[in-house]
């Protein structure tokens, strides 16, 4: 079969990888490559493919046997090991893309350029090596004017004519790396993320939006949590906070120093900042520490059209929809006296018009913030509770434990990082 003996990384990303029989094997997700400094051109090592899961696989370019009419072929070996990136290996669309470097035009002048897109080229030996970079010009307004040029012109350069490219003291836009994520769920965003060099890391974090880097922050163990805010300034870090849940922002918060959690705290606005300084006050392994202090919360008035028009609201978690608790005004936690809760499903067998206070279950009885782990964990597996509302001594509701709050809790701390590890037999194939 022939194989095209060049590509830019730009085409050659998102297209799919298929067997020999014509089977799908996953999807081209980065371009791994090596620099030495007895090659004036990087080497390319392999493609990272996502595959089935959203496991990212490392396949060798040995195994690649064509690359051409918009997919890419390989042997039937592949290791479905991890990828995880070794300290000399460099991700093209992670790292590269959107690099300052130096690099001589058509007229033989050196100038400031950004790498926009990276040349691969097959050699007779059937190795890959980068051979061009398509870079946009960032040359100051003034020296463009002079020379008649259009401001951001693009031109493509042999990799030789390219200084820079390893270089990673400058700070980076990563504008087009979130664009080549911007499918990934929260947390394969937060596995992608994870998987980058420090510096990268924080510069796509600085470029995410509140929204996002708060889900994604919520996917991550604490300490990392910890490392991703730590480049952003106290102003940015307290909307982020904002954006969390509260419960997981109160464990970000419990991470830092006391005088940066006052800072945080202080910067934040007033009704949130209460919530989370309240979380603070409670054993990581009681109720209180697992809560949420924002549950889906009615009066005993509201009509089950108005449940259903809340619970139907984007930015609820699968969790938190499963459940309307009602209580007494006020309707923000701590409320009024929590009266009891009502499950989605009685939601979609009432009629529309009726009230929620009619259809209560008050079989469950809600448990203390001081109720332990194992307390909590047997009520939800004895009841099949997706959730299970906290109230303090006088009655009212503090919040709600959800299931994934219990299981975030008793699972091994690393189990974020071993998700994805496969088990049974595979065919091994070394990295790199």
């Amino acid at each position: 079969m022939s194989t095209s003996s060049r590509v830019f990384v730009g085409r050659l990303a998102e297209l799919a990888v298929f067997d020999p029989l014509g089977d799908p094997v996953g999807r081209v997700r980065d371009v791994v490559v090596t620099f030495s400094a007895q090659r004036a051109r990087p080497r390319v090592i392999g493609l990272v493919v996502e595959v089935p899961g959203r496991r990212r696989v490392f396949v060798p370019m040995t195994r690649v046997t064509s690359v051409d009419g918009g997919q890419v072929i390989t042997t039937g070996l592949v290791n479905m090991r991890r990828f995880e990136q070794r300290p000399n290996e460099t991700l093209v669309l992670a790292e590269l893309i959107e690099r300052k470097v130096r690099a001589r035009d058509e007229q033989g002048e050196t100038v400031d350029a950004t790498v926009e897109d990276i040349g691969l080229e097959q050699n007779h030996a059937r190795s890959w090596s980068v051979t061009r970079v398509f870079v946009r010009r960032t040359s100051t307004r003034s020296s463009l004017s002079r020379l008649g040029r259009r401001r951001g012109e693009t031109f493509v350069v042999p990799v030789e004519d390219v200084s820079g490219l390893r270089d990673t003291t400058d700070e980076q836009s990563a504008a087009r790396l979130l664009e080549h994520y911007e499918d990934l769920k929260p947390a394969d965003l937060a596995e992608a993320i994870h998987d980058l060099p420090v510096k990268r890391r924080a510069e796509v974090a600085a470029a995410l939006a509140d929204d996002q880097l708060a889900d994604v922050l919520e996917e991550l163990p604490e300490d990392e949590q910890v490392e991703l805010i730590a480049g952003l300034d106290n102003d940015r870090v307290a909307d982020v906070l904002e954006a969390m849940e509260p419960d997981d922002a109160a464990d970000l918060l419990a991470e830092l120093p006391t005088a940066r959690q006052e800072e945080l705290l202080e910067l934040m606005e007033p009704d949130e900042a209460a919530d989370l300084r309240r979380l603070l006050t409670y054993d990581e392994d009681t109720a209180g520490g697992l809560m949420t202090t924002e549950p889906v919360i009615l009066g005993p008035d509201a009509s089950i059209a108005e449940a259903l028009a809340v619970v139907r609201r984007q930015e609820l978690s699968t969790t938190m929809a499963c459940t309307v608790f009602v209580c007494r005004p006020p309707l923000e936690t701590p409320t009024g006296k929590f009266l009891g809760m009502v499950h989605i499903q009685r939601l979609l067998r009432e009629p529309p018009h009726a009230a929620v206070g009619t259809i209560l279950d008050k079989d469950v009885e809600p448990v203390s913030t001081e109720a332990t782990v194992g307390q909590v964990t047997r009520l939800l597996a004895t009841y099949d509770l997706v959730a299970l509302p906290v109230v303090d001594e006088n009655g009212l509701l503090v919040g709600a434990v959800t299931v994934d709050d219990v299981l975030d809790h008793l699972l091994p701390d690393d189990w974020r990082e071993d998700r994805h590890e496969v088990t049974g037999s595979h065919e091994v194939i070394p990295h790199g």
